[in-house]
């Protein structure tokens, strides 16, 4: 069922989009740690800290992603990472607007509750990312 044919069914049935939309894991950390080693531990480290082995070269220096729950109240902002993955809120840092990897980070878009309530579509890789990330953050 495609995504607009989703929406219009659950909006026929007076059921919330989103609802119709997401899934009992919405995320697969495990996948995303994969993916998250494969992209972005170049410059992020192998433990999302910020210290990669390119970490050293770059002018603006990586940022210590365990920490982003700290920096935000003690709450993992959501929409803010997702938005710097697919582009949305570029970095001047990565000389383009993210993901450097292009097409990889692009696909079929799967809703995400935000703590709003309201929903943020991604893409599978980027939500596998995020369930990753949210999981490594230091308390």
């Amino acid at each position: 069922m495609t995504y607009l044919r989703t929406v219009l069914f659950a909006a026929t049935f007076g059921l919330s989009p989103l609802a119709a939309l997401s899934q009992d894991t919405p995320g697969d950390a495990e996948r995303g740690a994969e993916t998250f080693r494969t992209h972005c531990a170049t410059c992020h480290g192998i433990e999302a800290s910020g210290h990669g082995p390119m970490a050293g070269v770059l002018v603006i220096k990586p940022t210590d992603l365990t920490r982003l729950s700290i920096g935000n109240d003690g709450v993992f902002p959501l929409v803010r990472v997702i938005q710097r993955i697919d582009g949305r809120d570029p970095l001047v840092s990565h000389g383009s607007p993210m993901p450097v990897y292009g097409r990889f980070f692009e696909g079929r878009d799967i809703a995400l509750k935000t703590p709003t309530g309201q929903p943020i579509l991604t893409s599978q890789p980027i939500v596998d990312i995020v369930a990753y990330l949210n999981g490594v953050q230091v308390k």
